[in-house]
């Protein structure tokens, strides 16, 4: 892994903006991502430590950590963290810029915009599922963005104030911000 995209995940979320990430004969310019900054994070899957399941947030960094959500959509994180701490960077929305029939066949149904708008969509155009946690993927930076925008991360109810979600500012195929639903009150 290029050493532009190792080190602390607040610092290389925002250098992922841009760069082209290749997967499954689909290209995409990665539009936006969130950093997890693991033990010191509540919204990280590796904040309550290592389990089997979250085992390759904590290194060597360059891998990517893919997750299943909702019994029906993948994730993937790119580790950042130098090996044996769980930092990394949800790869959430991106642009197709080559591939784009083998994008299309997976998203039939989708706009060009919103092929590989969201961390799901984005897995899901490039093929990726669980079988690709682990691996090495084929990333390469782009050019300095003109302007990134910050936010908090997409439906965390854990440190939902942590500015650490960065997009190019004003990108059309960057997803829509929404705040983590309220958990109904027991007994109402």
């Amino acid at each position: 892994m290029p050493a532009w995209a190792e080190g602390d995940p607040l610092e290389v979320a925002p250098r992922l903006l841009g760069a082209t990430l290749t997967h499954g004969g689909v290209s995409v310019r990665l539009t936006e991502v969130e950093a997890y900054a693991g033990p010191d994070d509540p919204g990280s899957h590796a904040f309550r430590g290592r389990t089997d399941r979250n085992a390759v947030m904590f290194g060597p960094p360059g891998r990517l950590y893919v997750y299943f959500v909702y019994g029906m959509h993948h994730c993937a994180n790119l580790v950042t963290g130098p090996d044996g701490n769980p930092g990394a960077v949800l790869l959430r929305a991106g642009e197709v810029v080559a591939g784009h029939e083998v994008a299309r066949s997976r998203r039939p149904s989708s706009s060009d915009r919103d092929l590989a708008r969201g961390p799901a969509r984005l897995c899901t155009v490039l093929g990726m599922t669980l079988a690709d946690n682990g691996v090495r993927p084929e990333l390469v930076p782009g050019e300095a963005p003109a302007s990134i925008s910050t936010g908090p991360r997409v439906g965390l109810r854990l440190a939902a104030d942590r500015p650490w979600r960065f997009w190019l500012t004003g990108d059309p195929t960057v997803s829509t911000y929404r705040p983590a639903a309220p958990r109904p009150r027991a007994g109402r």
